[in-house]
């Protein structure tokens, strides 16, 4: 005997009454990236992270922004078992290198810096809820080679995106905005990111 398969009706309300505008669960603006399980992660292997704004917020490379921005960073670059060691800021994500103990630490350490960050954006846009309304987006990097190009695409994100729109870019120009200057000289204590332990991210990316 083969068996129907259900079908779901829809109810129509008769004369007054009805489904009341604005009713049910509230719709939450997300940025899109998709919640996949995280992959097992070693110690040894960076990670690129990116984290998305929602949408409808200024600019994250804004005058104002920026700064509030940096001292996120720095307040978080060694915390909860995550190293923060590059990053780049863009009008409308993130993009960071960090080391992690593992992906609990990769979690709770990327969920305190957004949490961190949307404290002080909403505060300086007088806006409320989430900042960042998705999870991150979460890459391990295992090779010399894809250190070496993650390295490139998070500090020189920026030019990229000039040059997509047409925009010609200097030979040997840095984006103030992104830990560019700390590709070939350690970070003082003042800096937003720390110097990283792992070979990969040391020295393992410089080799052919």
């Amino acid at each position: 005997m083969r068996h129907r398969q259900p079908v779901q009706l829809e109810l129509k309300a008769k004369g007054r009454g009805g489904v009341r505008e604005g009713a049910g669960r509230k719709r939450v603006l997300t940025s899109g990236l998709p919640h996949l399980r995280r992959p097992a992660l070693a110690s040894r292997h960076p990670v690129q992270v990116t984290l998305k704004l929602r949408p409808g917020l200024p600019s994250l490379r804004g005058g104002r922004a920026f700064p509030v921005v940096r001292s996120a960073l720095k307040a978080a670059r060694r915390r909860l078992g995550v190293r923060l060691v590059h990053y780049s800021v863009q009008s409308n994500h993130l993009h960071l290198i960090v080391e992690a103990a593992g992906v609990s630490a990769l979690g709770q350490g990327i969920k305190g810096l957004a949490v961190r960050l949307a404290r002080r954006l909403n505060t300086l846009f007088g806006t409320k809820g989430a900042v960042f309304p998705d999870r991150f987006d979460a890459r391990a990097l295992r090779s010399p080679t894809e250190v070496r190009n993650a390295l490139g695409y998070v500090v020189h994100n920026y030019a990229a995106h000039l040059a997509r729109d047409g925009y010609v870019i200097p030979r040997g120009t840095r984006d103030l905005l992104s830990s560019a200057a700390w590709l070939t000289a350690p970070p003082s204590d003042s800096a937003p990111v720390v110097a990283a332990e792992t070979w990969l991210l040391s020295e393992g990316w410089r080799s052919r």
